[in-house]
């Protein structure tokens, strides 16, 4: 009863953040606000999907000692782990590269690179 309730309560924030990531990609401004919604809700959001798949899947190998469900844990947290080091690396070479590129923030943004060069 616990587990299932980890593992309700795990999908429900990852939904809900995945959901913000949405919702700032489609309600911000521009490229560098948009991909920093983007990278932390959804980062936040599918480290708690998984985690409720790394839950069940340990529950159920409790339950049935079936190792599939141990084999299930394994590759989810090798993703979430794949996925909390790549994501943020990946979304700053993207912006580092769109403003060398050119493409400035928005004014209300302060641009603090543009002040090195």
């Amino acid at each position: 009863m616990l587990a299932e309730g980890l593992i309700i309560l795990c999908l429900v924030i990852g939904t809900v953040f995945n959901g913000l990531g949405v919702l700032g990609l489609l309600r911000f401004p521009d490229l560098y606000t948009r991909m920093h919604a983007t990278t932390k809700a959804t980062t936040f959001g599918s480290i708690f999907t998984s985690l409720a798949v790394i839950i069940f899947g340990i529950w159920s190998f409790f339950r049935t000692s079936d190792l599939q469900f141990t084999t299930l844990a394994i590759h989810a947290f090798i993703a979430t782990l794949a996925l909390a080091l790549t994501n943020a690396v990946s979304s700053h070479a993207i912006a580092r590269a769109a403003h060398k590129m050119g493409i400035k923030p928005m004014p209300a943004v302060c641009d603090r690179l543009e002040e090195v060069h």
